[in-house]
């Protein structure tokens, strides 16, 4: 099931890379600000976000073909954050994804407006989807409340206040549900949303990716600390150079490696009523356990 898993992981991102390739090519270009965001748009990565909602469309019975505006829309809003989060007046970041972050190239201005021109397009791919329209005002609805400020505007926004300070686990916590967890959590419910799932599944794949995201940012953590640049692919120890608390200040190395795998069972176990739950089973474990 491994290599079944591995090859399906791997249609999914060039189903998503392809159409991701696609979403500016007709568009009149402004200066080089389509440019800039395609720069940080196409630039890889785990595509953990999309791959979400395309699988849990695929598990409530829906077509992952038709979910992927929704799949994609959320990547553009993940995008958008990662732009923003490097700039010099947030974490001022110079490397992402092994290359020079947007603002280097491109100035800070443009990174800025790169952003936000990937989040308003994000929208235009929910609202142009091959679904119902009920479905695509539930999608619209669920992405803006996790990417606004009761979600990953808000989480970052506790980010930036807490830079300084000793941060308490329950205050860790909260930050992160925000900053990383509520946008993992909106993904995987806009898959479900795609496919016309009951309210009692999207509960459970609510449970399943709020404990996925914990584990990933947990995870993460750990990585700052033991991972190197070359594999990551980005600074690492940045979190400690701009005195941030993070779950390894909190809890120790040792301490997070058993955090992850307590979340991880939690994530599993929320999949118990689906038929075929597989896929998430093994991402959340293949998350849990990732050196980049």
């Amino acid at each position: 099931m491994e290599n079944y898993f591995t090859k399906r992981l791997a249609q999914d991102q060039d189903m998503i890379e392809e159409y991701l390739s696609g979403v500016f090519r007709q568009e009149v270009r402004h200066a080089d600000l389509q440019e800039a965001m395609e720069y940080s748009l196409l630039s890889g990565g785990k595509r953990v976000r999309p791959v979400l909602t395309l699988e849990t469309c695929r598990m409530c019975g829906g077509d992952p073909e038709l979910a992927l505006p929704f799949a994609c829309g959320v990547e553009m809003i993940h995008t958008y954050s990662l732009i923003h989060d490097d700039l010099p007046a947030m974490d001022d970041d110079a490397l992402r994804r092994g290359r020079a972050t947007n603002h280097i190239v491109y100035g800070e201005a443009t990174a800025i407006l790169a952003g936000d021109g990937l989040l308003t397009a994000a929208f235009s791919q929910l609202a142009g989807a091959a679904l119902p329209p009920e479905r695509i005002v539930e999608g619209v609805r669920c992405l803006s409340a996790a990417a606004g400020p009761a979600g990953m505007v808000g989480g970052q926004a506790l980010d930036m206040a807490g830079e300084g300070r000793a941060l308490a686990r329950s205050e860790l916590e909260q930050l992160q549900s925000l900053k990383t967890g509520a946008l993992i959590s909106a993904a995987a419910e806009l898959g479900c949303i795609a496919a016309g799932g009951s309210r009692e599944q999207r509960e459970n794949i609510r449970g399943y990716a709020q404990a996925l995201g914990r584990a990933f940012q947990v995870r993460d953590d750990m990585l700052d600390v033991t991972g190197t640049e070359e594999v990551l692919g980005k600074s690492i120890c940045s979190d400690r150079e701009r005195e941030k608390s993070t779950f390894v200040t909190a809890l120790g190395l040792e301490g997070c490696a058993r955090l992850v795998e307590e979340l991880t069972g939690e994530a599993v176990a929320a999949l118990e009523g689906f038929q075929d739950p597989g896929f998430l089973i093994w991402l959340a474990r293949v998350l849990a356990g990732r050196e980049n």
